[in-house]
């Protein structure tokens, strides 16, 4: 096994940092191997935000739901979907290119970009031997996240990445198994065996957490799950995208 590979499967999310800022080199690393990511078309339809600056992540921190490591951390980045370049490209160019970029595929083509750029530039935060978590709360209210990032529209900001360095370790959070994930010529339809899949990692779940809790917690994957996805959150999406001129048609 090599070190690319041992540091990928070697990945949890951590939350407590020491209190020491990445350095600027660390800065641009980390964002030169987030470019380097595949990108759809050549297209780069993403830009990445950091910030710095304490009240900024204390305000940041608040929005996101009150989560003491995106105010306390090394660095804090933002990937955003950005459609904004290629309006101004279309200007300058002068083509028409409203209605490709307001459609559902450049929508998707911006997320899926974002997202490979970001696992990039995780994998090169840990192989530098800092931490990193992803914070999805960025869009519990992006309207205020817009506002204080002063992003315009066809820029909608994802999901935030603290990066740092570890002041603790949690335990590993073991996957879905291997055979539950991948399908082989087709998608494998017989429900009972992917059912006896899901109570079979429920019960490796349920004892990772005992362990790690002492007996406090114990429950099951499925269970975790089910109690999520009950609960409607960040319903204002599909209405947010469209105002921000993505995703229309």
């Amino acid at each position: 096994m090599n070190e690319v590979i041992s540091t990928i499967l070697n990945h949890r999310s951590i939350r407590h940092f020491e209190d020491k800022p990445l350095s600027d080199d660390q800065i641009k690393t980390i964002v030169s191997c987030a470019q380097a990511a595949s990108t759809s078309s050549f297209i780069q339809a993403y830009s990445i935000i950091g910030i710095k600056d304490r009240l900024k992540k204390k305000k940041l921190a608040e929005l996101v739901g009150n989560q003491p490591y995106v105010e306390n951390n090394g660095h804090f980045f933002i990937f955003c979907a950005d459609l904004n370049r290629h309006h101004l490209i279309g200007i300058q160019e002068q083509k028409d290119v409203k209605a490709s970029i307001e459609s559902t595929e450049k929508f998707m083509v911006a997320l899926i970009d974002a997202a490979l750029a970001a696992q990039n530039a995780a994998i090169a935060a840990e192989s530098l031997g800092l931490g990193i978590c992803y914070i999805g709360g960025i869009r519990n209210n992006l309207e205020e996240v817009k506002k204080l990032l002063k992003t315009p529209e066809r820029v909608i900001p994802l999901f935030g990445m603290t990066v740092g360095y570890p002041a603790k370790i949690n335990d590993k959070k073991l996957r879905l198994p291997f055979e539950h994930i991948y399908h082989e010529e087709e998608y494998q339809q017989n429900n009972e065996i992917y059912m006896q899949q899901l109570k079979e990692y429920d019960d490796v779940i349920s004892q990772y957490y005992e362990e790690r809790t002492g007996g406090k917690r114990k429950d099951r994957w499925t269970e975790q799950m089910a109690n999520m996805l009950e609960k409607q959150t960040r319903m204002y999406m599909k209405e947010f995208i469209q105002n921000n001129k993505m995703d229309i048609k």
